[in-house]
């Protein structure tokens, strides 16, 4: 070629030259897969008859497993759909029930075997607020006022003692920080979120109301939970009764003496029902107190799904604070498999942050297999012959606990 010949070929439109590109191939399959389908090129040999069979074949076994699989999962959302409807279907008719029968007659209903099983299966959303208010009580007789500067006026207020203006802003701040801190993931509590003033406005009038034990880390989670179900003067009635409660009172003070027996009851339970893991926490020197004082804190509402949370909740306000103990085995239970193969460090990060896709019905099945009998006595009677027998008991049960 010469140079001017060069710059003709050079120069040719475009569309000519995908034209004639397309004139040598000959070829333009629809999709990968189509490929074995197609005759090759003019340019290249023919297919055999043996290979274009085989080819055929694995194009059609290619195509019956892609309908396998859309098969498979057309059914698996059938069946999630049925789930739901199921699901959507037993919530409308136990909030029927709810509202029609139980709630009128509370008094004289909320501890018959009906209740007790249909409060088991967790409450309707739409009632949960309202049946937490009623099983939590209000044994403080708190009377919500008016609002000013972030405390609710509430009487009577017997229980609070002078603290110094040094400690109330350092509850403040810390509420401040906490706050940023309460299921980011929502982005509801966070400055500049609908419930980020709610939420500083319960925590600040708890330290007002109770300035002897002021502002704890762990408290924000709570109030959250129950912000999310109850008006605002709801809410901090039943999160100054809950956290009036003697097992949260002890954790919240940090009573030492007190938090060790709630470990050594624990751990007479937790021998009791799953004897292969307790032997194994032993030998790996891990205490309850590592991951329990969590998980006990914030009610469960830090560490579990909010969706699971809210279902121990459920069940918490009804059984008291042996459910919180009897969920702990259950979590235990659920993953006694895994912990078994863990060491020490693992086994405190692996408790320090559970999976997130615990489903509520699998937790549930645990913690019913978990039984809170030993030795003919419950958790209640267990935990007064602690108390009552001291350090002495608590070295028999806890050997760990002793340092």
């Amino acid at each position: 070629h010469t140079y001017s010949d060069m710059e003709r070929s050079s120069t040719r439109p475009q569309a000519q030259v995908s034209v004639t590109r397309r004139k040598n191939l000959e070829f333009e399959p629809l999709s990968t897969t189509a490929l074995i389908l197609e005759d090759r090129p003019p340019n290249l040999p023919a297919k055999s008859v043996e290979e274009a069979l085989r080819h055929k074949q694995e194009y059609d076994e290619m195509v019956a497993g892609a309908k396998r699989r859309e098969m498979k999962e057309a059914q698996r959302k059938k069946r999630q759909m049925k789930e739901r409807f199921k699901q959507e279907d037993s919530i409308a008719n136990a909030m029927i029930i709810w509202n029609n029968d139980i709630l009128p007659n509370w008094n004289c209903m909320r501890n018959t075997r009906r209740v007790r099983e249909l409060w088991w299966q967790g409450l309707p959303p739409s009632i949960r607020g309202r049946v937490w208010s009623l099983a939590i009580g209000n044994e403080l007789n708190i009377t919500p006022g008016n609002h000013s500067a972030h405390c609710l006026t509430l009487l009577p207020c017997e229980m609070a003692v002078p603290k110094s203006h040094a400690d109330r802003e350092s509850s403040l701040d810390l509420i401040k920080l906490d706050i940023s801190r309460t299921f980011p993931s929502l982005f509801i509590f966070q400055k500049g979120g609908p419930y980020h003033d709610l939420l500083h406005s319960v925590l600040g009038a708890y330290t007002c109301y109770r300035p002897d034990v002021g502002y704890v880390q762990g408290m924000s989670f709570i109030a959250a939970v129950l912000i999310l179900n109850l008006e605002e003067a709801d809410a901090f009635i039943a999160f100054a009764n809950l956290l009036n409660k003697p097992c949260q009172m002890a954790f919240f003070r940090v009573d030492h003496e007190l938090m060790l027996k709630y470990f050594a009851a624990f751990e007479v339970f937790f021998e009791e029902n799953l004897p292969r893991l307790f032997s194994h926490f032993q030998i790996n020197n891990l205490t309850p107190d590592l991951y329990l004082i969590d998980w006990i804190f914030t009610l469960y509402s830090k560490s579990l799904p909010l969706d699971v949370a809210c279902r121990v909740w459920d069940v918490f306000c009804r059984d008291g604070e042996e459910f919180l103990f009897r969920t702990a085995l259950g979590i235990l239970r659920l993953y006694q498999d895994v912990l078994l193969q863990m060491d020490f460090i693992h086994i405190a990060q692996f408790l320090t942050r559970l999976p997130e896709g615990m489903a509520p019905d699998s937790l549930f099945s645990c913690i019913a297999a978990t039984h809170m009998i030993s030795n003919n006595r419950k958790w209640g009677q267990v935990f007064s012959a602690l108390t009552k027998d001291g350090n002495k008991e608590i070295a028999n049960h806890s050997p760990a606990l002793r340092s």
